[in-house]
C-alpha cells in the first residue's frame, strides 16, 4: 500500500509534469518555544487605548497655556475687553494669577482628553478597517486600499464617537478654564463642576453645545487623519525630497505632517468651536469673562440654539468674531496635533502593537 501511495505521488499530472508534493510540517512536532502565541485581542485593544491616552495627555499639557488663552478670547464679552491678544493675554494671566494660572483647567482638560484621545485613535483604527471592508465588497474593489476620502469618513466617525463619549467633561473644562479668582461662582474641581451644573441647570446642560461640536468634529478630526495619513503615504511612495529612509519617515517629518493636518482641520472647523464654547457658557450667569462690568450679570450670553448663536455673534460682533482666538489656537494646534500623532505611534512601538493607524 505504501509503494502504491509513493507511485501515485510521483505520477505525472494532467500537464505531463510530475506533481511535486511538499511535505507540510506537523505542528505537533514543532517545539513549544518555537511556536509564536496568537495575539491577545484584549491586550492589543488595551495597548492601543493606552497609546492614545498618553498621546492626548502629552500633547495637551505641552500647549495648555495657549489652550486657556484661546478659550478666554473666545468667550470674553465685547463690551468688557480684558485680553487684546495672545501675548498680552498670557502676560496678564502671569501677572494676575501666576504660573499656575497658565495651566488652570489643564487637569480637567487631561482628564477629558486622555479618554477622548484613547477612544478617538482606537475608533479610527476600527472604523478604517470597517469602511475598507465595506468598500472592498463592491465589484472591482477587492484589492482597494484606503483613499483620502475613506480616511476622512473614518476620522469623522472616530471624532463623533470620542466627542459624544466625553462631552460633559469638555463642558465643565471650559467653565473651569474661564473662571478666575474674582468669579462669584467657584467650581472646586471636575466632580464639583459636574454635580453643580447637573443640579442647578439640569442634565441637558452637560450636553449644551453638543450639536455644533459634533458638526465641527467631522471636518476637524476627519481632515486631521485624512491629511496626516495621505501626506505620509505620498511621501513614502513618491519620496519627493529624499525624506524616506528604509521605507520609514523620520520623527521630524511625521511632526511636519501632523502640523499640516492640524492646520487644515482647525481652520475649517474653528467657527463651530467658537459657537460651541459660547453655548457652554449659557446659564452660567456668574462667569466674569462673559458679562459686562465688574462681575455683575448685566449682559450675560444667551442663545436659544446653534443658529441663534451664529446669528447673534455675527450681528453684534461681526464675522471676524467667529475666528476669535484663532491665533493662539493656530500656534497651539501645530505642535499639539503633531505631538499627538507621533507620540501615539512611538508609544505603540514601545508597547509592541503591530497595527499602525496607517494600516
Amino acid at each position: 500500500m505504501a509503494s502504491n501511495d509513493a507511485a501515485a505521488a510521483a505520477a505525472p499530472g494532467r500537464g505531463g509534469q510530475a506533481a511535486v508534493v511538499a511535505e507540510l510540517p506537523d505542528d505537533s512536532k514543532v517545539p513549544p518555544q518555537v511556536k509564536s502565541p496568537p495575539p491577545n485581542p484584549i491586550l492589543s485593544i488595551c495597548k492601543s487605548l493606552v497609546a492614545g491616552g498618553v498621546a492626548g495627555g502629552v500633547s495637551r499639557t505641552a500647549v495648555a497655556p495657549l489652550e486657556r488663552m484661546k478659550i478666554l478670547l473666545q468667550v470674553q464679552n465685547p463690551h468688557s475687553i480684558k485680553y487684546s491678544g495672545t501675548i498680552q493675554g498670557l502676560k496678564y494671566i502671569w501677572r494676575t494669577e501666576g504660573f499656575r494660572g497658565l495651566f488652570k483647567g489643564n487637569g480637567t482638560n487631561c482628564a477629558r482628553i486622555v479618554p477622548n484621545s484613547a477612544v478617538k485613535f482606537f475608533s479610527y483604527e476600527q472604523a478604517s478597517l470597517g469602511i475598507l471592508w465595506l468598500y472592498r465588497q463592491q465589484p472591482g474593489n477587492e484589492e482597494a486600499q484606503l483613499t483620502p476620502l475613506l480616511r476622512l469618513g473614518a476620522g469623522a466617525c472616530a471624532g463623533i464617537i470620542a466627542m459624544s463619549a466625553t462631552y460633559p467633561m469638555d463642558m465643565v473644562r471650559g467653565r473651569l478654564t474661564v473662571q478666575t479668582d474674582k468669579s462669584p461662582r467657584q467650581y472646586r474641581g471636575i466632580f464639583h463642576a459636574l454635580t453643580t451644573v447637573f443640579k442647578e441647570e439640569g442634565p441637558r446642560a452637560l450636553y449644551r453645545g453638543w450639536l455644533p461640536s459634533v458638526i465641527g468634529v467631522v471636518p476637524y478630526v476627519g481632515l486631521n487623519f485624512a491629511v496626516y495619513e495621505s501626506l505620509k503615504d505620498w511621501l513614502v511612495t513618491a519620496n519627493p525630497f529624499g525624506l524616506v529612509q528604509d521605507n520609514e519617515l523620520s520623527v521630524t517629518t511625521r511632526l511636519a505632517c501632523g502640523a499640516a493636518a492640524g492646520t487644515v482641520g482647525q481652520t475649517v472647523a474653528y467657527p463651530l468651536d467658537v459657537i460651541r464654547r459660547r453655548m457652554q457658557m449659557v446659564g452660567w450667569k456668574h462667569a466674569s469673562s462673559v458679562v459686562v462690568g465688574d462681575g455683575q450679570s448685566k449682559a450675560p450670553l444667551e442663545y436659544t440654539g446653534m443658529i441663534d448663536a451664529f446669528r447673534k455673534t455675527v450681528r453684534h460682533e461681526g464675522f471676524r468674531a467667529l475666528y476669535k482666538g484663532l491665533v493662539p489656537n493656530s500656534v497651539k494646534v501645530v505642535p499639539s496635533i503633531a505631538i499627538a500623532f507621533v507620540t501615539y505611534e512611538v508609544v505603540k512601538d514601545i508597547l509592541g502593537v503591530e497595527m499602525r493607524i496607517s494600516e
